[in-house]
């Protein structure tokens, strides 16, 4: 496992950690899994979900003999200004997951709290993911949230992996969250890209120690699947 904390930084110059099974120029072309967390501030949840996937695939990266094979990279904290600050907002007062330069990216917003920035891809944080899809091509990409429990699978490819973090959950898998999101991951991956998009909502105020036992199986399954190497 390698780390590269200077990937990229916020608009407000904070890096933001990013870690790999292997430096990403050598990721180029093997379709890692993308797995990110604190895409918005204020879900704490989220993070804590992509840490302790990190700390899985840590200590299986020490091990004289790894059995995580699959190339993968991580971000625990996308927004790290907003998680900082615990808003849902970045530090210049964007939701990164409305930002995506998607075709279906609107300057407009129903609430502040999903303000989508001035521009398609305005924010520093979004332009570095959009790199790394660009760059790496991944085969799929986890992004981890809360609010009320579900899993959202954007694309049938990601739905055998959908139907994995549901069965450990207990959570619904479903093919769209409920309403509009312009400007998202998952329309930008999916939609205009068709790189498959699963999106983790765990329970919003869920006590974190619980957050784990929901997902260690399913993360395991994915992570350790040779069938999609």
């Amino acid at each position: 496992m390698i780390s590269e904390p200077n990937w990229t930084h916020s608009d407000l110059g904070t890096p933001i950690a990013l870690y790999a099974s292997a430096p990403l120029a050598r990721l180029a072309g093997r379709k890692p899994i993308l797995l990110m967390g604190g895409i918005h501030g204020d879900e704490p949840e989220g993070v804590h979900l992509a840490q302790k996937t990190l700390e899985f695939l840590s200590a299986d990266a020490k091990k004289a003999h790894p059995e995580v094979q699959l190339p993968w990279v991580l971000i625990p904290i996308l927004n790290v200004d907003g998680f900082k600050n615990g808003t849902r907002v970045n530090g210049r007062g964007v939701d990164l997951n409305r930002n995506y330069p998607s075709k279906s990216w609107t300057g407009e917003a129903a609430k502040e709290r999903y303000y989508p920035g001035p521009s398609p891809a305005s924010e520093a944080e979004i332009k570095g993911v959009v790199k790394l899809l660009a760059d790496l091509k991944p085969r799929l990409v986890i992004h981890c949230h809360s609010w009320n429990p579900c899993i959202v699978c954007a694309g049938p490819p990601a739905r055998k992996d959908a139907e994995r973090l549901a069965r450990t959950s207990g959570y619904q898998v479903m093919d769209e969250i409920g309403y509009p999101t312009p400007g998202s991951l998952s329309q930008y991956g999916w939609v205009d890209h068709k790189i498959p998009v699963i999106c983790i909502e765990e329970q919003e105020g869920i006590a974190l120690e619980k957050i784990w036992p929901h997902f260690e199986t399913s993360m395991r399954e994915i992570f350790l699947d040779a069938s999609t190497r």
